[in-house]
């Protein structure tokens, strides 16, 4: 009888990984590199990711992400705290596990395109309870209602400001060894500063979830439906809140025309202090550093999101099989930056990905 029951326990679980997608995680990687390391211990690696029965359709996996999970988060940040740049710019750290030892590690934080204390409060506890680590969330010019006092915004980042932030983390926690994470638009700063900095990098691993790889061509493959929305949210946040600052930006109107985020992209390079797209993009395209990266890191991309298509990834696979240090995974279910499995009690597998891969870098 038990024998029985178990063959309809393996059929049903079957059935459902069929229907939902379940499968194992593919990896690019250089077999010859220290990157493979990471199938000796990291279990996830090896067995299928499943996702959330009900969330397998990429675009309520999606929704559901960003207008319930997001909602319904709420964490209690330590402090926010606001730095002065060097031309006078203001960004901010947003921390949490301030009260931890001073030899805690700390996890850098970059977020997602329009990304605030509140749209990254589940990544930020779940990266914090999962490895027991501080993290300081890095925001950028613009984001979570900062002032702007110099007119200067950059969807993706400036990496000089970055280099600011990590300054004074360093100098607020000296003996802390420090992580990174990218989140989507965050991977472009992420990538962009690890490809500058090389060996000079002052983490010692790095995880990037969600990428577009070349920010020049990533958004052509954006959903219409998202390109659409997500640009309306970059009217909301960088351009409506300050708008007499924009006055005097003779391409305000051309940006205020765009109705995707491929044009918003074309067109804003003078908000973003550039005289041309080109200059732009050979500033912070990280595709242009990305084979200068030397400390490991590991990407994550989901076969089915519809913003940072899989199909953005495609140019650079034997790129990545050459490097030593790098590992790409690809899901065939997550949709962006979800990774959700469980059934009452939805949590991301990513989560656990990324906590697992810095925390085996640390021993």
């Amino acid at each position: 009888m038990k024998l029985v029951v178990s063959k309809i326990s393996q059929l049903a679980k079957k059935i459902v990984d069929q229907l939902t997608g379940a499968a194992l995680p593919t990896l690019y990687f250089n077999p010859q590199g220290e990157a493979r390391q990471m199938l000796d211990v990291l279990p996830q690696l090896k067995q299928k990711y499943r996702p959330t029965p009900w969330l397998s359709n990429t675009h309520v996996h999606l929704l559901y992400f960003d207008i319930i999970k997001k909602k319904t988060i709420q964490l209690q940040y330590d402090a926010i705290e606001q730095l002065e740049m060097a031309d006078g710019g203001i960004t901010g750290i947003a921390w949490y596990g301030l009260h931890l030892p001073a030899d805690i590690p700390t996890i850098v934080v970059m977020h997602t395109l329009t990304g605030t204390p509140e749209s990254m409060a589940e990544l930020v506890r779940d990266l914090h309870q999962h490895t027991g680590w501080r993290v300081a969330l890095c925001l950028r010019r613009g984001h979570a209602n900062l002032p702007l006092p110099v007119p200067k915004i950059s969807i993706f980042g400036f990496t000089d400001d970055l280099r600011e932030q990590i300054k004074y983390i360093e100098g607020k926690f000296p003996d802390s060894t420090l992580y990174a994470v990218g989140s989507s638009a965050g991977t472009g700063l992420l990538v962009r500063y690890l490809g500058e900095e090389g060996e000079q990098s002052p983490f010692k691993a790095a995880f990037a979830l969600c990428p577009g790889y070349d920010t020049e061509h990533g958004f052509k493959n954006v959903h219409p439906f998202y390109s659409k929305v997500m640009t309306q949210k970059l009217f909301k946040s960088f351009i409506y809140p300050y708008n007499s600052i924009w006055q005097q930006t003779a391409s305000l109107s051309q940006v205020l025309a765009t109705k995707s985020l491929l044009e918003f992209q074309h067109q804003y390079f003078e908000l973003a202090g550039y005289s041309s797209f080109e200059a732009y993009n050979q500033a912070t395209n990280p595709i242009y550093v990305f084979e200068n990266i030397k400390i490991p890191l590991m990407i994550l991309n989901a076969e089915d999101d519809p913003v940072c298509h899989i199909r953005n990834f495609e140019p650079y696979k034997d790129v990545v099989q050459k490097m030593p240090n790098i590992m790409v995974v690809t899901t065939k279910k997550g949709s962006h930056c979800g990774f959700y499995e469980g059934l009452k009690q939805t949590q991301s597998w990513s989560a656990r990905l990324i906590a697992d891969y810095l925390k085996v870098h640390h021993i």
